[in-house]
């Protein structure tokens, strides 16, 4: 995987953070955590699809196509939350909801299994 520098991970972690205050605030209604949950989903989304992995892994670049697939859900998710804020298009309720639930799953998954398959990779080459 590319590694990000300082400014790229600091994007990164404040996206994370403004995404989760954003989407935890919504629920109550308050008129900002639509905005703050869009550009944290913008922020984080952006850095995660910067850091490619370029690596021959079959399995790390099925990891990775989800974890991409789990970014899109999240700015999809953003375009629900703008529907249902402004009342316009065809999710006015709370269909934002299942977007952003399978986009955590995918994304928590991830988490866990690319590092774990990049250090048995690490792990083989050392063997070798």
């Amino acid at each position: 995987m590319k590694t990000l520098n300082k400014v790229q991970t600091f994007i990164f972690v404040a996206g994370g953070i403004l995404t989760l205050v954003g989407a935890a605030t919504y629920i109550t209604g308050w008129p900002v955590a639509f905005y703050l949950y869009a550009a944290g989903a913008v922020a984080f989304s952006v850095m995660q699809l910067y850091a490619g992995y370029t690596g021959d892994n079959l399995v790390v670049r099925r990891l990775r196509l989800q974890q991409v697939t789990g970014a899109l859900l999240l700015m999809i998710t953003a375009v629900l939350m703008a529907m249902h804020t402004f009342q316009f298009g065809f999710a006015r309720h709370n269909e934002w909801v299942v977007a952003l639930a399978i986009a955590c799953v995918l994304e928590l998954y991830t988490a866990f299994r690319i590092p774990s398959e990049l250090d048995k990779e690490n792990a083989a080459k050392k063997r070798q």
